[in-house]
């Protein structure tokens, strides 16, 4: 019998990226490429992958409360995301207009599809990926994680690959651990003692993923190794490097970061929790193609070929039934 396969698309990380490089115009001018970029690369997933489910995670709104509670400069500082240069000619303000127009018709088509859509208000589509990829009801499948995001590392396992669209590039767990000498069960533990300039989560300076893999290679085991024991390590080491001490120094940087990046116990309320089993394991499966092809000729997709889409949903929508 065949590996069932989920694909899990980290949608805000492929729909900023759309929006960025697809330079598409709708029938009335207004620029698309978000959507009609997203959904190309959508196509292209399923082709490479031929997933039996198809699970797609949005930041809510507001982001994460919890990591916003615990850290106030929790991700500031990002540049605004920009249109495709070569349409950039809309006010500042008629940008944003069509960034969150361009995102609320994209989930319309999503909702037209055998899709497992998934948004809840203050949490990260992380959390919720990363819930989604440990449910029971995925046991035995392999789960395709599709984003640039370096977070979702920490997940990759015998089921798990990471799937890194704009480098064209798997990442399972033996790559992992021969690219970085970090295991994934420690990977959570390495980035946080190195940071993340991204999320605005300072590290130990001059202690990065390069130091790491060369001063603590036992961080390439299975075992999941706690922060008093790296520390531990550290301290007793007979060389005293400079690498050592400042991981000593700065134990309450690390200890703050894990906590802010850690995946292995998502940050979901029972709730929440609940929601997205039912998502997962309950909802009707349907495919509207009637409905979304009325909307792609609204839209002015043009002479796209989207049968490798279609074919797949088909078969998505016959299965669950």
């Amino acid at each position: 019998m065949d590996t069932k396969r989920v694909l899990i698309i980290d949608a805000l990380n492929m729909y900023f990226r759309a929006y960025i490089v697809d330079p598409s115009l709708s029938s009335n001018g207004q620029p698309i490429g978000g959507v009609m970029g997203f959904l190309k690369i959508l196509q292209k997933q399923i082709r490479d992958t031929k997933p039996d489910r198809v699970v797609i995670a949005w930041d809510g709104p507001g982001g994460s409360r919890k990591r916003k509670q615990m850290d106030k400069g929790y991700k500031a500082g990002r540049k605004p995301i920009r249109l495709n240069r070569s349409i950039r000619n809309l006010s500042e303000g008629e940008e944003m207009e069509n960034k969150i127009w361009q995102q609320t018709r994209l989930v319309e088509y999503l909702n037209q599809m055998p899709v497992s859509q998934l948004l809840l208000p203050e949490i990260e589509a992380d959390d919720v990926i990363a819930y989604a990829a440990g449910l029971p009801y995925f046991s035995g499948w392999q789960k395709v994680i599709v984003s640039s995001d370096k977070d979702f590392y920490q997940l990759c396992d015998d089921e798990t690959v990471v799937y890194r669209p704009i480098q064209k590039q798997v990442m399972n767990k033996t790559r992992i651990i021969e690219e970085f000498n970090i295991h994934p069960n420690n990977m959570a533990l390495a980035r946080a003692i190195a940071g993340d300039t991204s999320d605005n989560l300072p590290g130990i300076k001059g202690v990065g993923l390069p130091t790491i893999k060369k001063r603590l290679p036992f961080l390439s085991e299975e075992k999941s190794y706690t922060i008093d024991e790296v520390v531990d390590f550290c301290s007793q080491a007979e060389s005293k490097l400079k690498a050592f001490n400042s991981i000593v120094d700065n134990q309450d940087v690390i200890e703050h970061n894990y906590k802010m990046m850690q995946l292995y116990a998502p940050s979901l309320s029972y709730n929440a929790k609940q929601q997205v089993k039912y998502a997962i394991e309950e909802a009707d499966q349907l495919f509207n193609l009637t409905e979304m092809k009325k909307m792609m000729i609204q839209d002015g997709f043009g002479a796209w070929n989207w049968s490798d889409l279609i074919q797949t949903m088909r078969r998505i929508t016959a299965e669950k039934d």
